[in-house]
């Protein structure tokens, strides 16, 4: 350890170190930014506007659109600048802040599957067991599991000293890029990380298996096609958003630290592209959101015209 230079500061090498690519890639990411940012933003403002969406299941869409804005400003601002360098306590603190918003995330999505569980499979009782005390129980539970989530992670963070290469093979500071740079030993680390996330996963999954084994139970026993369909329909939107984030989140942290390419596209689908294509994914399949949107438009348009010339 004494002839080793400790590095307190590290090089994220992004996607590719070739300048039309790095040109390329500013521009697509940009674009993909700014539309998180107004799709995110569009449906908290359409949900906080009309009085037909104040339900519980749109409580936990606007919680998540608003998580996604976070979740998808962690990593962004930084692809985007062109100085690469970071210190090690602001790389520590991205990805805390990484994990805080993706298991919170995480929770809010098994809160919605239980929603979707209690509309389907008790409508009549579906306002008294999704009350608002429970709303808000349910999400302050997930806050709280995302905080719990880094300060686990990074009880013995400050024993790693970084020596050798100062220079991190992907686009942001995840602990599974972070882990191999260190020179001393960091399987009590790696062990903690793949076994927190593997405890979390066993909270939220279960849950997420258990409402849709019920849902699709209550579905297959509708008679009707019509019914079926409309019943089906109800939760499309959650059941394709699950796999989106949950699935490659889950592989990225249990699997082993590693950066091959596969792992960067992992990342980029539950870092970037979820938080991009969830208020697609929940407004195109979802009517209620359709109309509040054509609403909100169509009355913006009709105020301006009031005040335009004759």
């Amino acid at each position: 350890m004494n002839n080793l230079t400790v590095f307190s500061e590290f090089i994220l090498l992004g996607l590719s170190a070739d300048p039309h690519a790095q040109a390329l890639l500013f521009v697509l990411f940009l674009v993909i930014y700014l539309l998180t940012l107004m799709g995110n933003l569009v449906m908290i403002v359409v949900i906080r506007t009309d009085p037909h969406l104040h339900t519980p299941m749109y409580f936990f869409l606007r919680h998540l659109s608003f998580m996604d804005i976070c979740f998808s400003s962690v990593t962004m601002p930084k692809m985007l600048q062109k100085k690469k360098n970071i210190s090690l306590w602001g790389c520590i603190t991205q990805s805390s802040f990484f994990m805080l918003f993706g298991e919170t995330e995480n929770c809010l999505l098994s809160a919605m599957a239980y929603d979707r569980y209690a509309a389907i499979c008790h409508p009549l009782l579906y306002s008294m067991i999704m009350n608002r005390p429970l709303c808000i129980t349910m999400v302050s539970v997930a806050w709280v599991m995302g905080f719990l989530y880094p300060l686990v992670n990074n009880l013995f963070i400050h024993k790693l000293h970084f020596c050798g290469s100062n220079t991190i093979p992907h686009f942001s500071c995840e602990l599974p890029s972070l882990l191999p740079l260190s020179c001393t030993d960091p399987t009590a680390n790696e062990l903690l990380l793949s076994g927190s996330t593997a405890f979390l996963g066993l909270l939220s999954v279960p849950l997420i298996l258990f409402s849709y084994c019920r849902i699709i139970s209550v579905i297959l026993s509708i008679h009707s096609s019509g019914g079926q369909g409309k019943a089906f329909s109800t939760c499309s939107s959650h059941l394709t958003a699950v796999p989106l984030f949950h699935g490659t989140g889950l592989f990225r942290y249990i699997s082993p630290p590693s950066d091959s390419f596969l792992m960067q596209v992992v990342s980029i689908q539950y870092s970037v592209l979820t938080s991009l294509l969830n208020p697609i994914i929940y407004s195109l399949k979802n009517q209620k959101v359709k109309a509040a949107l054509q609403k909100m438009i169509l009355g913006k348009a009709e105020l301006n015209s009031k005040f335009l010339p004759q």
